[in-house]
């Protein structure tokens, strides 16, 4: 199958003149929110660009002005590199800001960028760095240019500022509707001096295909992957392969394409761990598992503790595009369900796969 062309490659290898040019542009950042993507985008941006600013809260700012942010590859626990960042208190202290990263969850998107138009106005171009769909919604009732960002690699947080990174990048960036040309080539020049950074003009085909991995979180969290010794691998790797498989042909029949981010599986990888023998995917199966870090859903749900999480924004909304096709999707039903009933409660505790198996099969 033709994948459409993902990128337009405008700075992802830039030579030594194009870096110190780009670099002395000063185009003028401000990050939204340290948690695992937006601090990850600033330690490795912040070293090549002295323009660029953090904004965050409570002990997440405190330890920034301590001890600055830490990152680290998770295959090299031992490469720590920890980057003094420009802390500030309040979005006035930068009223020329030229873009404004936020790096917040979608549950906490309006409320944010509501603060940000009270502080900086119309002036800068606000991308959104969400899983997901909703902040296409969002953005636009506040902003008159706003870009959205889909984040292709996995992270994670040790403390406040201490941030643990699957692969460093890539970000692809893009609109619905394929504008701001200009103000996304610029910004990615920037960016590219610390992350591997793409202009796409397929943002949605992007988006929905990213969502299809996306829908492990919920079942990874469900089961408490990394948490606990797993009781059944094979019923753990025919959920997952089923769950994802359905979101393929969820997005794949509300007609959006294939888009390849990072090493994250083909839906060709997918479809065959849905439909051939275990004897043959396992291998490709445990690989792939062997990857995956505590999700940003998790993170949230097991390791914060809390009840809000991306569920909705991920599962929920996949779930209506079935819905508007007529599609039975008994993993992903199944999954959700569970999910909403398990994490609302008090304290969360993870179910056995069998478990979950058992909801799957009372829909077939």
């Amino acid at each position: 199958m033709q994948l459409p062309p993902l990128l337009d490659r405008a700075a992802d290898a830039l030579p030594l003149v194009a870096r110190v040019r780009a670099r002395q542009r000063g185009l003028k950042i401000v990050v939204v929110g340290t948690g695992v993507i937006g601090g990850t985008v600033a330690a490795w941006v912040a070293p090549q660009h002295d323009r660029l600013y953090v904004l965050d809260r409570g002990e997440t700012a405190e330890a920034l002005r301590r001890h600055g942010l830490t990152v680290y590859p998770g295959d090299r626990p031992d490469r720590r590199t920890t980057v003094q960042v420009k802390v500030i208190d309040d979005l006035a202290e930068v009223p020329d800001a030229d873009v404004v990263l936020l790096g917040v969850k979608n549950y906490s998107l309006d409320a944010v960028a509501r603060m940000v138009k009270e502080r900086l106005g119309d002036r800068p171009l606000v991308v959104g760095m969400q899983n997901g769909v909703e902040n296409q919604q969002i953005l636009p009732r506040h902003f008159p240019k706003s870009a959205y960002c889909v984040v292709s690699y996995n992270a994670w947080a040790d403390a406040p500022g201490v941030i643990g990174f699957q692969k460093q990048g890539p970000l692809v960036i893009g609109t619905p509707d394929n504008t701001l040309h200009d103000e996304l080539r610029e910004l990615a020049r920037v960016l590219n001096l610390g992350v591997e950074t793409i202009v796409t003009d397929h943002l949605n085909d992007a988006a929905h295909s990213k969502l299809v991995i996306n829908l492990t979180n919920s079942l990874t969290t469900l089961i408490g992957h990394r948490r606990r010794e797993i009781s059944d691998p094979a019923l753990f790797q025919k959920l997952l392969s089923n769950m994802t498989w359905e979101g393929v042909q969820i997005v794949r029949g509300a007609g959006y394409g294939e888009c390849r981010l990072g090493g994250m599986p083909s839906w060709a990888t997918i479809w065959a761990g849905s439909h051939l023998p275990r004897a043959i995917t396992k291998p490709i199966f445990e690989k792939n598992v062997a990857k995956m870090v505590l999700s940003s859903m998790a993170q949230d749900i097991l390791q914060r503790g809390g009840h809000e999480s991306e569920l909705e924004t991920i599962n929920g909304y996949l779930l209506s595009l079935a819905d508007r096709q007529g599609l039975s999707v008994p993993y992903n039903r199944a999954v959700y369900d569970l999910c909403r009933r398990e994490f609302a409660r008090p304290t969360f505790v993870p179910l056995d796969v069998t478990e979950v198996y058992a909801a799957v099969q009372a829909r077939m």
